[in-house]
Parts: structure tokens; C-alpha cells; sequence
């Protein structure tokens, strides 16, 4: 990826936090265990995803989590699973002059990805958002540096690769990264979420090997709805999450 994932493979190698991985995870809850919606928390819902993935065959997998709300759920299932933890930066791109409605997303490494439809149904062309991908690239990159700094990223060439977010609502943003990642040929593509819309998920089937999840309720119209604790990270947040998983502590 242009950002800086490498695109050889990469052998069997041991995690930084050594033989702490996995310590204080896991529930009990196995995959077919019913869901109690809404979630506590992030934390909790990547714990229960965790409980899903452990048992999914994954071979010297590395675990990608979306920014910000993704770290949270992502920092357990990488525990759980003795993986690296490495962030994905993805931007949505918004309308000019409505910025909350999504039309595309830009990965790391990856071109813009656009919500054909619905820019057709605005008599829009890719071209007229070239400002828009201009300024979410340039934040892209702001937040590559602030996440990892100089922290060489981890080659996912010939690797299981676990994509992780809070939750699909449009999921502009997971399919952009999942098409990034694509790009340089991991052996096996999973997208792993909490929660989504059922729309969403038959529509990202195509795009990952495997879509992991543990709910699509109907009635679904934000992720936030099925959270009792959804508070927005920060920055800081982020960095926290990623140092102790870097250092081998708890992530929550």
C-alpha cells in the first residue's frame, strides 16, 4: 500500500507482548451464543468478536482497526487472537456542501471509492469532488503520522488480514479499505464488526472473503443506537490503545 504496508510476505514471527497476548480475555461466549443488544461498550463488543474470530482458522493474522471507534473494538480481538494491532486510516468523502452525507471513502494506500448510485441520483460526477478528496487525503495522512509515527507497519502480503470497525452503517469506509488491502494480495480478507446494517453486510460480502459479525438488527439506522456507551475517541484515545497493545498490556 502506498502509505507504507509492505506487499511481500512476511513468515511466522512472535508478538511483541509475548506470551501476555490473550491474557483476560474471553468470555465464554462462543459463536453461537445469543446477543444481548445494546453492547456496554466497545470494549465489550470487541471481547464477544474476539470469542467469534478465535476459532476461525486464521493463519499469522494481523489486525487492522478503522479509526477512532474501531481501535477500541479491534484492541481486544487482537489480543485475543496474539496479533499485531496497526490502525487502517480511512476518510469519508462528503458532499461540498453537506459534509455529513457520504459520498465515497479514500484508504490509506488506496484511490477513492464512490456511492455511484447515489452521486447519479445527484447529477454528480467523481471530478466534482476532486477538492473534497484533496482535503480528506491531506487529514488522512495528518492522522497516519499522528497513529504510527515512525512505526514501520506490519506487511499483510500473504497474511490472514482482520479489518475491524465499531459497526456498518453506509460502510463507505469499510469498503474502501477493504479494496485497499485487496491490493496487495493478503492470503485470506476478513471484515469483523459488531454490529451493522443487514443491507450493508450482504452488500460487503463481495468485497472480503468473510464478513464476521454478531448482530444486523432490523430497524438499524446508526451504530451508535446499539451502544449504551458510544462517547467518540480522540486522538489520545487511539494512541493509548495502541501503546499498550505495542507494550503488552490490557487494551481496556
Amino acid at each position: 500500500m502506498a502509505a507504507g504496508y509492505g506487499a511481500v510476505a512476511m513468515g511466522r514471527h512472535e508478538p511483541p507482548w509475548g506470551e501476555r497476548c490473550g491474557d483476560g480475555y474471553g468470555n465464554g461466549m462462543g459463536i453461537g451464543r445469543r446477543v444481548s443488544l445494546p453492547f456496554a461498550g466497545r470494549a465489550e463488543a470487541g471481547e464477544m468478536l474476539a470469542e467469534m474470530l478465535v476459532d476461525a482458522g486464521l493463519a499469522d493474522p494481523v489486525v487492522l482497526a478503522l479509526p477512532r471507534g474501531g481501535v477500541a473494538v479491534a484492541a481486544p480481538v487482537a489480543a485475543r487472537l496474539c496479533a499485531p494491532l496497526e490502525v487502517l486510516v480511512t476518510r469519508k468523502i462528503g458532499h461540498p456542501l453537506q459534509p455529513e452525507l457520504g459520498l465515497g471513502a479514500v484508504a490509506e494506500g488506496g484511490e477513492p471509492v464512490f456511492d455511484a448510485a447515489l452521486l447519479a441520483r445527484l447529477r454528480m460526477r467523481p471530478e466534482d469532488l476532486t477538492p473534497v478528496v484533496e482535503r480528506e487525503r491531506r487529514e488522512l495522512a495528518r492522522r497516519v503520522t499522528a497513529y504510527r509515527g515512525d512505526r514501520t507497519p506490519p506487511v499483510l502480503t500473504g497474511r490472514d488480514v482482520v479489518i475491524v470497525d465499531d459497526g456498518l452503517a453506509t460502510g463507505g469506509t469499510a469498503r474502501a479499505a477493504l479494496r485497499a488491502v485487496r491490493k496487495v494480495r493478503p492470503r485470506r480478507l476478513v471484515l469483523a464488526v459488531p454490529v451493522g446494517s443487514p443491507q450493508t453486510v450482504t452488500a460487503l460480502r463481495d468485497e472480503a472473503d468473510e464478513v464476521v459479525i454478531l448482530a444486523a438488527p432490523p430497524g438499524f439506522h446508526a451504530v451508535g443506537q446499539w451502544y449504551r456507551d458510544f462517547e467518540q475517541l480522540t486522538d489520545e484515545d487511539v494512541l493509548r490503545l495502541l501503546r499498550r497493545r505495542t507494550d503488552g498490556g490490557s487494551a481496556v
